[in-house]
């Protein structure tokens, strides 16, 4: 049996953490698509949630989304009955986003299987490691719990 090529880029910590990223980011989306949601949708309903009611451009700034982008988004999360956006009420000029009580069951659902499936991507560490796993990862990640 030949050995994998390219042994001393793969075993580059960026390298393994970029594996690790793309195989969670994978079992997220199958996740959410069986809730018919996808990774963004998903990110941009939570967002709401947190700080709703949320102007549309700080919530775009919130979740580091193109403005274009964030539009198609929020059109589909609307469309979809999850969220609904109103005047602001601190600057009526501009929209204020909002869950709707469908959008936060759909939350519900959406965070219960992600949380299943990153308990599949670290299924095989014990939990004392998963422990020292996450926190090493919080302190090279330079974030304190941020969403990504």
């Amino acid at each position: 049996m030949t050995e994998a090529p390219l042994p001393a880029i793969r075993s580059l910590p960026s390298w393994l953490l970029g594996r690790a990223a793309a195989r969670g980011r994978a079992l997220v989306a199958e996740a959410l698509a069986a809730e018919d949601m996808r990774m963004w949708h998903h990110v941009v309903l939570s967002a709401v949630r947190d700080l709703a009611p949320v102007a549309q451009a700080d919530l775009g700034r919130s979740v580091g989304l193109d403005p274009k982008d964030l539009v198609g988004i929020l059109n589909d999360l609307q469309s979809a009955g999850l969220v609904v956006r109103a005047p602001d009420p601190k600057d009526r000029r501009k929209n204020a986003v909002s869950l709707t009580e469908a959008g936060e069951r759909k939350l519900v659902r959406c965070e219960k299987a992600a949380r299943e499936a990153n308990d599949v991507l670290l299924a095989p560490l014990p939990v004392a490691e998963r422990e020292r796993f996450l926190g090493l990862l919080t302190r090279i990640s330079g974030t304190r719990g941020e969403a990504g």
